[in-house]
């Protein structure tokens, strides 16, 4: 062995490192987490095209069907023209799927729409103003975050006789928008004085463009993932609400299925299909939303993802 091999330092593992060849978009978390959701979607956009919707009505298929794949005693033999199953009120449970799935998703997205619009703006007035209007937005969030919010919104809703999709999604939004806005002020308070920002100021830039054309586009990925968190959590208040039976009493959704079938006393009676295949698809849901957040969180950092820039 010679000197200079054996002075030789050792070589150290490469680290992974951030090429140009390489996108964070291409983040596995991300992408199952959007397949998972783009799932749901679709099967509220396409089912229609294959199966009969109007088989989520009342008494529009056989009672108390069983699943094509299952056997139960004490309950009729399956039936392929209803691949998962009946209810005690002759509902199709895959037509109950695709109608009540999309209906779920809509009051999520209405909900945290709105929710999240109001923090952009209240978020950014408090983190780039500062003063008395930080004070007194940071006070209102802090007021919101601490009521219990289902209990509000379940004396709300018992006290409106009939609730439909857009009143639940505004019912939830009342309580959508606190988040979101300590979130973003975060963001600003900390983006507020980095270089690109105090050259607007000098420049002689309006508040308004400063915060929605300079800070805003830098804060994309953290919008997102908010967003996401905020649907997936008012999805969540709708569904505890239906299953109160404070839903939308006419219309199919994931959530007042699983209150019919409790009423029913679906799970004393072995019928398992009637709320396992909604709880099913909001697992679903749920998972995809949280891993888009984390997804999106590691897209916005690239420490999460272990990576060195160049």
């Amino acid at each position: 062995m010679t000197a200079t091999t054996a002075n030789a330092p050792a070589t150290p593992k490469k680290a992974s490192r951030l090429n140009r060849f390489d996108s964070p978009w291409l983040n596995s978390k991300f992408i199952a987490g959007l397949c998972m959701v783009g799932f749901a979607v679709l099967l509220g956009l396409i089912g229609p095209l294959f199966w009969d919707v109007t088989l989520a009505r009342v008494a529009s298929s056989p009672l108390n069907l069983p699943p094509i794949w299952a056997h139960p005693e004490g309950f009729p033999p399956p039936d392929p023209a209803h691949p998962l199953g009946t209810e005690s009120s002759g509902r199709d449970m895959l037509a109950v799927l695709i109608t009540g799935t999309p209906r779920s998703l809509m009051v999520g997205f209405i909900a945290a729409g709105i929710g999240l619009l109001v923090g952009i703006t209240l978020g950014f007035l408090a983190g780039f103003k500062g003063g008395w209007i930080d004070a007194v937005i940071r006070t209102l969030c802090d007021a919101v975050i601490v009521i219990p919010s289902l209990l509000v919104l379940i004396v709300i809703s018992s006290y409106v006789r009939q609730v439909d999709i857009v009143q639940m999604a505004l019912l939830l939004a009342l309580f959508a928008w606190a988040f979101p806005t300590r979130v973003i002020r975060a963001q600003a308070l900390s983006m507020r004085e980095r270089g690109y920002v105090r050259m607007a100021r000098l420049s002689g830039a309006s508040t308004f463009t400063i915060m929605y054309r300079e800070m805003m586009p830098n804060m994309l990925p953290y919008l997102a993932a908010s967003f996401s968190g905020a649907v997936s959590g008012a999805i969540l208040a709708a569904t505890s609400l239906e299953a109160l039976g404070l839903g939308p009493t006419r219309i199919p959704t994931l959530g007042m299925t699983i209150f019919y079938s409790i009423r029913a006393a679906a799970i004393l009676r072995g019928m398992w299909w009637w709320w396992g295949f909604p709880i099913l698809m909001l697992m679903l849901i749920f998972t995809g939303f949280f891993m888009i957040a984390t997804g999106l969180d590691e897209i916005a950092n690239p420490r999460l993802r272990g990576l060195k820039a160049g």
